[in-house]
């Protein structure tokens, strides 16, 4: 394996890793316990006086949680039983067995920063599941809903577009078809933006037409691929057989309207014919805030399905056809919520990644995404992005980004130090956005 950079951490006083250990993560445990007080009646009213003891014992434990954040505390192993523990406690044994530290231990300040935030989140659910009756608590599941209620206007005219769009898909010639499909992708980047756990849990629901947006934005995709994509699916449809499948693979990031967009491109896929099966992964646990999990994947489309906007309700419907008839598939898998990187995939969960071989495509949305396939390492803007990768090549694969997160590869020679020149934080606020291929050509 060829020699790979140092991983980010917040060791780099300044950075922005340093400043989401320092800063973003004890705010966010600070609303997760908010959260867990505001409902304390409801714990009362489920559960009785049980329900209340589980409400205090959860924020005890997140509290002590916090309290070992500020002060650099060395990290423990997870204790209570569950699926992933001990992957998890061997893990950090591992992360233990690099450092150079006197006393051994990894630290928040001194371990990788994609470390820190899995181990924070992971930590959060374990003081859940440490607290029965409650257990069953999604602390962020009112963030996630209040994102979808603000954005309802986007939605809206999001799914009245793509009902039009359908009804006449079949007088599109190919380079008709071909925008519609940038127009949807181009979307589905955007609403990336919507990422609580950048915001600190605060609001970031959509509340511009993004449909109108999409000329102003295109000079702030640094990275386009989509040409790439649309000749590999293109070229599916153009030689598939009558009984033969394309596959086209999800790895979805934020619930609400991020993924709403991600939603309504899968639709066009499929009315489109460019695919003739759409998988979609999420998290098996609440994590990073907004990360789609199952039952916001089901609350969602119940959502959209209930709604009184006829194009709108008309979405729901169909998706849940989609679902039963096994066109739409959702996965759960513990790795996506593991702190390794996807390079580590083979040996890890060797059976995700024989899944993921049959896909098409695979697309990865989002930060998260991002990070864990280059490693989240102090990687040079200009490394080949097929490099970064560092030996994960499933299936041709994008990723779908905007950029909330010191690395980014695969720029032109100069291009990252000019932006850097310019604009310090471009690459942590959202801004920018990339489309980045890996695969045959």
């Amino acid at each position: 394996m060829a020699v790979v950079p140092a991983s980010l951490s917040g060791q780099d006083v300044g950075s922005f890793a340093y400043l989401t250990i320092k800063d973003r993560i004890p705010q966010i445990l600070t609303k997760v316990i908010d959260t867990l007080h505001r409902h304390k009646s409801e714990f009362f009213e489920k559960h009785g006086e049980e329900g209340v003891e589980a409400e205090k014992k959860a924020i005890s434990l997140l509290s002590k949680l916090r309290n070992e954040l500020q002060t650099d505390k060395p990290f423990i192993p997870l204790v209570e039983k569950f699926v992933d523990t001990d992957i998890w406690n061997q893990y950090l044994e591992y992360q233990q067995s690099l450092l150079n530290e006197s006393d051994g231990k990894s630290r928040w300040f001194y371990s990788p920063w994609l470390l820190v935030e899995c181990y924070m989140y992971r930590r959060i659910h374990e003081a859940i599941i440490q607290s029965p009756p409650i257990d069953y608590f999604d602390v962020f599941k009112e963030s996630k809903e209040q994102n979808f209620y603000e954005s309802q206007e986007s939605i809206i005219a999001l799914c009245t577009h793509l009902q039009q769009l359908i009804r006449t898909i079949e007088d599109l010639d190919e380079n008709q078809l071909k925008d519609e499909f940038f127009e949807l992708l181009q979307i589905s980047l955007w609403g990336n933006k919507c990422d609580l756990s950048l915001s600190g849990g605060e609001s970031s629901s959509q509340n511009t037409d993004v449909l109108n947006s999409l000329e102003d934005l295109k000079p702030f995709i640094l990275l386009n691929d989509m040409e790439h994509l649309w000749s590999l699916l293109s070229n599916c449809k153009k030689t598939r057989e009558k009984a033969s499948v394309t596959r086209v693979y999800i790895v979805l990031d934020n619930s609400g309207f991020e993924l709403v967009t991600d939603l309504v491109l899968a639709n066009f896929l499929l009315s489109s014919e460019l695919a003739t099966e759409v998988h979609f992964y999420g998290k098996t646990i609440p994590w990073f805030v907004s990360d789609t999990t199952i039952h916001d994947f089901n609350w969602l489309i119940e959502q959209v399905k209930s709604s009184n906007h006829k194009w709108m309700s008309k979405c729901g419907a169909d998706w849940e056809e989609y679902i039963k008839m096994g066109k739409w598939v959702y996965h759960n898998h513990i790795f996506w919520t593991l702190p390794h990187e996807y390079c580590a995939m083979p040996q890890v969960a060797p059976d995700l990644y024989a899944e993921l071989q049959k896909a098409h495509l695979i697309l990865f949305k989002g930060d998260l995404n991002y990070r864990k396939l280059t490693g989240d390492r102090k990687w040079e803007f200009s490394v080949p992005f097929h490099q970064a990768l560092n030996g994960f090549h499933p299936a041709p694969l994008c990723t779908i980004r905007t950029i909330k997160a010191e690395i980014q590869v695969g720029l032109q020679p100069g291009q990252g130090e000019q932006l850097l020149a310019s604009e310090p934080s471009w690459w942590t606020t959202g801004k920018y956005g990339i489309f980045q291929y890996d695969g045959p050509l």
